[in-house]
Formats: C-alpha cells, structure tokens, sequence
C-alpha cells in the first residue's frame, strides 16, 4: 500500500504533496505484465494523478489523465479518486526500445515527444472540466508541470520516477507536487526549483528508505512546513458486474439481441484490472428487457 503525505510551508504560501506509489505501480505491472519502459512511463502517470486526485474536495471526485503521443505505446489513462486510489492502463503494455541517452528507460520514446496530454475532473455538479495540453516533452513530469501552468496558471514543480528491477518488478516509485498558492510570492517558484534540482532522483531517495513524509521535507527545506496529513493510498479498480451492465445496455437493443444469437457467452475484460465478466445469451436477454 502508497503512502501520500502533503505539508504546507510557514508562510502557507507553497503546498507540497508527495507519494510513496511503489506498491500501486507494482500492482500495475503485475496486472499488465508490463515492459520495463511502459512500467515506468504508466507508473510515473498513476503517481502523477495520484497526487492530483488528492487535492480533490468531493468525495465523489475523479480525476483522469489521457496521455496520448506519438510512441509506440499508444495511449496511457489512469484515473484517481479523491482519496489518491488510481487503476490504469495502457494501449500498448510491451514496448522494447534502447535506452536513452543517460543510460535510463526511454519513457519519452515509448508514449512519443509529441502528442497531448488530456485532463479531465469530474465532481458530480454540472459538467466536468476537461483541458488538453500538448507534449512538451514526453516525459511526464514536465508535461503536469506544463499543464498546471497554461490550465490553472498555477506555478508547480513535478518530480515522478520509477525504478525498475531487472527482473521487470519495480524497485521504488513516487514523486511530489509542489504549488504556490494565492497570494505566495512567485519568485519563490525559482528557489523551490533550485531546491529539487539539487536533490538525488526520487527513486535513488525511496531506495535508500525516504518515506512520502521525508520526500515532502526534502522539497520544502528553508520553508519550515507544517504537516498537515498522511494517509495510505492504493491501485484500486472500481469495476463491477453490475458497471458492465450498464455499459452493455448502453450498446443498444440490435447489437445485444446479436450478440445473444452468435456466441455461447459473451465475455467482457476490465481494461484495468483484467476481470473477466462472462454473459450468457439468457443474462443477455434480460438485459434487453
């Protein structure tokens, strides 16, 4: 189970939210079986919403990230709940490319340089907000730093990282958001960079025994930060039987009265958690009625 933990600096100018999501993007892998890169590039993606997702006020609110580039991995969505739960998935979960220039995983390779990045909250009152953003970079944390800043026009500092093990199990993974807030002067948003860019990656940290609670002081050092909470988070999938339901009455009368003529029983897979939901052409009926 992750643990997000989030501090608030003295002057309640800079907020800092950080994640310990090593056992939710190892769920991930598990589930998808995974390539090294896609591991990584998914895993930074959940850590990402993660976050978002816990700075959500309803307790019905979702966050979803779409990260669609021009790589061979396709499209990556993950969605958060209020709580910071995520489940994820991937259009493309084996993608096996070199190494890049710094000898790391080629995530920027694998989801593309150039595409767009999709955010959608939904609170349950109205219609949800939706932003899309281009790439800037591939490689994740960049681009939430760039969405935050054209979106919300909201000064933040990303970090993501995985790390993964040989065998294709992750080491560690996690991250912060770091934000000013209303009011905070904005020329703190170079020292707070400055802050980060001196710190060893945040996989090297969780490896060597940091907790979400360290990585968060690490992040707001010189800014004497109050803590304000932890608590644990995980890789959670809300998919139900009766969600797919649903979704096969949505399809429409003529598309189940064939479906219940042509196969014995008609199978559904979760995309993000690989439940298989099976109906037979009887249950298919009853739908229909």
């Amino acid at each position: 189970m992750g643990t997000i933990f989030s501090a608030l600096s003295a002057d309640g100018g800079v907020a800092c939210h950080a994640i310990d999501s090593t056992d939710m993007v190892a769920r991930a892998e598990q589930i998808h079986k995974s390539s090294a890169t896609v591991t990584a590039a998914l895993g930074r993606l959940m850590t990402a919403a993660s976050l978002m997702g816990c700075m959500l006020k309803g307790e019905e609110d979702s966050v979803t990230l779409r990260l669609h580039g021009n790589g061979p991995a396709g499209s990556v969505i993950v969605v958060s709940d209020s709580g910071g739960n995520v489940r994820g998935t991937v259009d493309n979960p084996i993608v096996e490319i070199p190494l890049n220039q710094y000898g790391k995983l080629d995530v920027a390779g694998a989801v593309g340089r150039e595409g767009s990045l999709f955010v959608m909250r939904e609170t349950g009152r109205g219609e949800p907000y939706v932003s899309q953003t281009p790439l800037v970079s591939g490689e994740i944390a960049e681009d939430i730093t760039h969405y935050y800043a054209t979106s919300e026009q909201i000064p933040t500092v990303c970090a993501l990282g995985v790390l993964v093990n040989t065998d294709l199990t992750v080491c560690s993974a996690g991250g912060f958001l770091l934000q000013l807030l209303p009011g905070a002067d904005e020329s703190c948003i170079d020292k707070l960079e400055k802050t980060v860019e001196a710190l060893p990656p945040v996989t090297q940290l969780l490896s060597e025994g940091a907790t979400a609670r360290e990585l968060a002081m690490m992040a707001l050092e010189g800014l004497d930060p109050h803590e304000l909470g932890m608590y644990p988070v995980e890789y959670r999938c809300n998919c139900s039987r009766r969600r797919v339901e649903r979704a096969l009455i949505s399809i429409g009368r003529r598309d189940l009265e064939r479906m219940a003529a042509e196969q014995p029983v008609t199978q559904v897979n979760c995309h993000f958690c690989n439940k298989v939901y099976r109906f037979t052409p009887e249950e298919l009926r009853a739908l229909i009625r």
